[in-house]
């Protein structure tokens, strides 16, 4: 279980987004830095208890109509290697030292505890509690059990989102704009494998659903 300690963070977890969201080709801002607020999200625990595994909802209220981007992070106590280029920064934690922040898309630990999810053998865990599952993420999953040793994840960003390809033919595919669909929770797409979806804050109270991930066959 991920122990959450509520301490400082320098810079924050936003404050590095908001450098690094602009970066990405999925990135529906204008010219200027994004305004992002923390809108949800979730959590998962390595079973090894050394990464930590957050899928963060942020809200960019610097455009007319505010986007809602799902970002997958992982935080490390040292370098994951080989994966310079998906290093989003480092911070400083008031209690467990420097932690080096990664796009978790890029991280073997996440994408193997994020197909847990989806298989149902992982649950996912509260945001900001300690020790609580999330009742609001809903996952499905229909097809064989995934084997990952050894994989190491190559995902492609372009400006629909981030796609993975996984062992066995499957396609991940990581919805980076979140759309909000009319049914609550969101149902698995027509042809899909497998699915993730929750809801999150929206700036003018409401709480829209949408599919975070899904799974389909190459």
């Amino acid at each position: 279980m991920a122990i959450i300690h509520h301490t400082t963070l320098k810079p924050t977890k936003l404050e590095l987004l908001t450098d690094w969201l602009p970066s990405r080709p999925w990135y529906h801002g204008g010219s200027g830095a994004p305004v992002l607020t923390k809108s949800g999200g979730f959590r998962l625990d390595d079973p090894e208890g050394e990464v930590g595994i957050e899928f963060m909802v942020a809200t960019d209220t610097s455009t007319t109509e505010p986007t809602a981007y799902l970002v997958p992070l992982t935080y490390r106590g040292a370098p994951l290697d080989g994966a310079e280029h998906a290093l989003i920064g480092t911070m400083e934690h008031g209690v467990l030292g420097k932690r080096w922040v990664y796009d978790g898309c890029h991280d073997p630990v996440l994408v193997a505890e994020l197909l847990s999810l989806m298989e149902g053998r992982a649950r996912a865990q509260a945001q900001s509690i300690n020790d609580t599952p999330d009742p609001e993420v809903v996952h499905s999953y229909s097809g064989a059990p995934f084997t990952l040793d050894g994989f190491t994840p190559e995902p492609a960003d372009d400006a629909e989102g981030t796609r993975l390809l996984l062992p066995h033919g499957t396609v991940l595919h990581v919805h980076r704009v979140l759309a909000p669909v009319p049914e609550n929770p969101p149902l698995r797409p027509e042809g899909a494998l497998g699915h993730v979806a929750r809801g999150w804050q929206a700036p003018d109270g409401s709480r829209p659903a949408a599919l975070f991930m899904t799974l389909r066959t190459a």
